[in-house]
């Protein structure tokens, strides 16, 4: 069931720092690749011998196997090329197949334990010039005023508040329409003396089944599989994972898959995991800055900024919209409803802003996602994107 924020006269500003009884760990979740290359061009070009091969066969199997631990201790202790940048053209064809290895080391992201390891992997590949847009927009807030009533958020988006609050299925444009055309087919079929009361009552046993047991996830497998309703997800996550990025959080994963969104805890069709190494050592602490605050909710929000900004409207993000209210409730002193309403105006215009502003970006990222791009390649398409449009 979505839930529609209250919208109310803005609050006066969030205190700097804010108590919390939260848990001291937290699980934030929000889915071309390099084509294989031949055995003997995969090598490093400083170090063509057997010893060379050999090692970079075990930094190959690390990645195979997802052990981000061995791959990034195995990228650390070779010595990596400086000075690298995307704008930089290189025509030695060995060290451009060199500097494609190392960001092979993203994807083993999704099975590390260890966030901080997820960390150190981008701290890794920033130092060495390849996410030179991670990061870029960490010290927020971006300019506008920090009361934003709907009035202003409609001055500044063009949008009504409605149109960016997620929808309960059959109140938007396109689940009401399909709403409509099976119940006018039922009622033809009814009409013809056709009785569907056994094959109904299967159906809703299926469904009240899997949203109890499954959490939805076989229908959410179903509707993605319809070309404009999987695009939008793809849209949505591609929000996130660039908000993310640009705000300096490490982006674990994008998981667009419902079964394995469903395995890994994540609630909803897709998912797409970060972590904010400020945040968690602040839970750690037992506080919670205003601007760790902003930085999480901005993410939270950036799926359905990115869909106001794609589509006009979100349909999407009933469950960003859940974890948001259950951090806001879980705060000392609580969040009141008038100022939830007024950070999620103030975080859903500012994702806004920065998605317009990187709109190549995002729509590379989208594209990179649905190619079934592994999320190295994602990353890159981002950068390359973001250089190109300097």
């Amino acid at each position: 069931m979505a839930i529609s924020l209250r919208f109310t006269p803005p609050p006066p500003p969030i205190s700097p720092s804010r108590r919390y009884n939260l848990p001291q760990t937290l699980n934030f979740f929000h889915s071309n690749q390099f084509p294989d290359l031949p055995s003997g061009f995969r090598q490093h070009s400083r170090r063509i011998t057997p010893r060379a091969l050999t090692e970079w066969r075990e930094y190959e199997q690390a990645v195979k196997d997802k052990d981000l631990g061995r791959a990034l201790r195995f990228l650390q202790e070779i010595p990596q090329p400086d000075g690298y940048s995307l704008d930089s053209q290189n025509d030695n064809p060995l060290k451009l197949l060199e500097l494609q290895r190392d960001w092979e080391v993203l994807d083993t992201c999704l099975n590390a334990d260890d966030m901080r390891l997820v960390a150190a992997a981008y701290a890794f590949l920033k130092d060495k010039g390849f996410l030179n847009q991670f990061a870029k927009y960490r010290s927020i807030v971006l300019e506008g005023p920090r009361d934003v009533t709907p009035t202003v958020l409609k001055s500044s988006t063009g949008l009504e508040v409605s149109k960016l609050s997620p929808k309960k299925w059959g109140l938007s444009t396109s689940s009401g329409v399909i709403l409509a055309a099976f119940f006018a087919g039922l009622s033809f079929l009814v009409d013809q003396g056709v009785d569907l009361r056994p094959q109904l009552a299967v159906i809703l046993g299926v469904s009240m089944v899997d949203s109890i047991f499954l959490g939805g996830s076989c229908l959410a497998l179903i509707s993605s599989l319809w070309p404009p309703y999987k695009r939008r997800i793809l849209v949505h996550e591609a929000g996130h994972l660039l908000v993310a990025y640009l705000m300096g959080c490490p982006v674990r994963g994008v998981i667009l898959d419902p079964i394995v969104a469903m395995q890994m805890g994540i609630q909803g069709q897709a998912g797409t995991q970060f972590w904010d190494e400020n945040l968690q050592n602040e839970l750690a602490e037992g506080r919670l800055t205003g601007v760790a605050f902003d930085r999480y909710c901005m993410v939270l929000f950036g799926g359905i900024a990115a869909e106001a900004l794609v589509y006009g409207e979100a349909e999407g993000g009933e469950n960003d919209e859940n974890l948001f209210r259950s951090i806001c409730l879980l705060l000392e002193p609580p969040l009141s409803v008038a100022q939830m309403s007024n950070q999620a105006r103030w975080s859903v215009l500012q994702s806004y802003n920065l998605l317009k502003w990187h709109k190549h970006a995002h729509t590379a990222a989208v594209k990179a996602l649905e190619n079934g791009s592994c999320l190295s390649v994602v990353i890159r398409s981002i950068e390359e994107a973001m250089a190109a449009n300097r």
